[in-house]
């Protein structure tokens, strides 16, 4: 079981990077609490890993924190969340966000994250609430800087994330402004829309 990799960040687009480790590439999808801090492609980094095997694919899930990969293990002993809506979580809110949505059982507030309706969101808040305190950590900070269409890359992380088409657009073009990089889109959409 793979817990964690050291090694060289060759390419990164919201929700997937891979990593070099000794001419061996790794690709691992990431929520975009992970590609804010990101560093840039060509540069080393250090990743906690969640490897996940079912009976026809394997799948590795990758967290600068670990306050992150514990929240994101916690959301999937939710009865009928798995690592879609796990991902979700993490990429729309902070874990100390997420702690203090449970600790005051903000249900209205949860369902606003992607694939999560109020009979989800309501058994998450009676199935983690106990473990929110626990979850508290830092903030992420910065925003890491990737080639391309910006706005383009955004509309695809946002659909990745679990919204449809037509609502991700409308949610980047009117995060969006001038000189924006696709993490800097995707985090004011997503706080958008956890208003």
């Amino acid at each position: 079981m793979i817990g964690r990799l050291k090694g060289v960040l060759i390419h990164k687009a919201p929700p997937w990077l891979v990593v070099d480790v000794h001419g061996v590439g790794y690709e691992l999808e990431a929520p975009m609490s992970t590609f804010y801090d990101l560093p840039e492609v060509g540069r080393e980094v250090f990743l906690f890993v969640h490897h996940a095997q079912k009976e026809d694919s394997v799948s590795l899930y990758g967290f600068l924190r670990e306050s992150e990969r514990r929240l994101f293990r916690d959301v999937q002993k939710v009865s009928g969340i798995g690592a879609k809506i796990a991902l979700a979580v993490l990429s729309g809110t902070s874990v100390d966000e997420f702690a203090r949505l449970l600790q005051t059982s903000d249900v209205a507030a949860l369902t606003r994250i992607p694939g999560i309706g109020k009979k989800t969101a309501e058994r998450m808040v009676v199935e983690l609430r106990d473990r929110a305190a626990g979850m508290a950590t830092g903030l992420p900070s910065g925003a890491a800087t990737l080639p391309n269409d910006p706005l383009s890359e955004a509309i695809n992380a946002l659909q990745a994330l679990g919204y449809k088409p037509a609502e991700a657009d409308r949610m980047a073009r009117k995060a969006a402004a001038d000189g924006d990089t696709a993490e800097t889109i995707i985090r004011k959409a997503l706080q958008s829309a956890l208003r």
